[in-house]
């Protein structure tokens, strides 16, 4: 049985702790700090521990050799519990980031650069009968 201890050793958990900090740094930054920013920071906290579960499951084989007390290669938390614990915790980060929403406003600020998408820059080849 895998325990809350184990499942905080998986996520890294304390190392989560600056995470909030950075999002509400950044809204302060561009003037919009609002109710939502809370929200957006559990959203990024999720994604965060998301993304050391999902490290972690990945690197399983490695971790095996060089790091044999973490979480999956002691045997304390099994490779499909860390898959399935970063599959929850990206998917409660991405409802965390909807629910907290931002209306129009958000969306009229966030545009590609191009019509239809990303632009991409071209640099000309110079010829070499022209300067």
């Amino acid at each position: 049985m895998t325990s809350w201890r184990d499942i905080a050793r998986l996520v890294r958990a304390p190392a989560a702790l600056s995470v909030p900090g950075d999002v509400v740094a950044g809204a302060a930054a561009a003037g919009t700090l609002r109710p939502r920013t809370l929200g957006l920071a559990g959203a990024s906290v999720c994604l965060y521990w998301a993304g050391m579960a999902a490290n972690d499951w990945a690197d399983r084989h490695i971790d095996a050799v060089e790091r044999p007390g973490r979480p999956i290669p002691s045997g304390r938390v099994r490779p499909g519990t860390a898959l399935g614990i970063a599959a929850g915790l990206t998917g409660a980060g991405l409802a965390l980031a909807a629910a907290a929403g931002g209306g129009g406003r958000s969306r009229s600020r966030c545009r590609w650069p191009g019509r239809s998408g990303p632009t991409t820059w071209r640099r000309r080849a110079r010829r070499p009968d022209r300067p």
